[in-house]
Formats: structure tokens, C-alpha cells, sequence
């Protein structure tokens, strides 16, 4: 069964223009949240992020005024609302922009970094799913 959803809050955070507002995502084609339990941020996901995502959302430079560089400032909303939802990471924008469900919102963006690995989105998946802690 396919789910769409509108990806306009994940195209605004990232800082995306018109085109990609309003773009449906097929939730079928998400990784599966990773089966790791008492997943964190500092331990499993930080590390993500700086490797692929603080260059652009981080102290220097914040895209879309969003930050993944810390805890705190990963749960804050951007310019356009939450790109986190605790404890449903299917319909969490990050995790859709991550996962480049919408070609026009795919973060990285193409030549920006290399996109994250099934794994990856999994794992962040996990965190979200069990409270973003």
C-alpha cells in the first residue's frame, strides 16, 4: 500500500524553492527504521550529521534557519516548521529529505555531499521513532 504525503514542510526547511513545494513521496520506498534499541543522538546520529549535513545546518551556516548540529537545535523548527517528529519518522520531513523521496528536496543536495546510505536512514529512523533522544 502506498502512502503520499506532501513534502512541502521537509522542501521549506531545506530552503527549497517553489517546484519542489507540494511534491507527494511514496513512503514505501523508506528504508526501514533499524531494529538497534536506546539509539541517541550524541552516540548514533551526530555523527551522521557531521559528516553529511553540518556543512549546511550547522554553527557557520544554517540553510532554511536549521540546524542539525546539535541535540537542541535539531528539534528546534526551521523557517518552515518542524522537520522532526518525534515518534514518527515516516512523516518527518528530515527523514524524507534524507531518504530523497522528492528529487527537489533530496538532501544533500546533488553535489553537495554523498547521499546517505540505506543504513544511515534507518538509524535516524530508529532515533526518531524512539523519542529523538
Amino acid at each position: 500500500m502506498k502512502f503520499l504525503l506532501p513534502l512541502t514542510a521537509a522542501a521549506a526547511v531545506a530552503g527549497f524553492s517553489a517546484p519542489a513545494l507540494g511534491a507527494d513521496v511514496d513512503l514505501s520506498k523508506l528504508p526501514p527504521a533499524a531494529t538497534a534499541k536506546g539509539v541517541t543522538f550524541d552516540k548514533d546520529i551526530k555523527p551522521i550529521f557531521e559528516k553529511s549535513c553540518v556543512k549546511c545546518h550547522g554553527a557557520e551556516k544554517q540553510k532554511g534557519k536549521y540546524r542539525l548540529d546539535t541535540l537542541e537545535a535539531s528539534l528546534k523548527a526551521g523557517e518552515s516548521g518542524d522537520a522532526i517528529l518525534k515518534g514518527d519518522s515516516a512523516k518527518s520531513p528530515l527523514v524524507q529529505s534524507v531518504a530523497r523521496l522528492a528529487p527537489d528536496a533530496a538532501m544533500p543536495p546533488d553535489g553537495k555531499g554523498d547521499p546517505l546510505t540505506p543504513a544511515q536512514i534507518g538509524l535516524i529512523r530508529a532515533w526518531i521513532d524512539q523519542g529523538a533522544k
